[in-house]
């Protein structure tokens, strides 16, 4: 659950500077990185995109 955290909040942050200092921030790339790692570190441990993003796992139990 530890690599779901970490990039839950990679990307909150990530999200937070794009809003605050525009897609071409320094800092903002510098987020986006982090959380694409975060991302990528949570999937090698095994866990599934749905895991990071749970609303898309609500959509899809409304489609279904």
């Amino acid at each position: 659950m530890h690599h779901i955290r970490v990039a839950r909040t990679a990307q909150h942050l990530a999200v937070r500077a794009i809003t605050l200092r525009g897609l071409a921030h320094p800092l903002t790339l510098a987020l986006l990185a982090a959380a694409a790692t975060a991302a990528a570190q949570a999937w090698d441990a095994g866990h599934q995109v749905a895991d990071i993003h749970p609303a898309g796992t609500a959509q899809k139990a409304r489609r279904g």
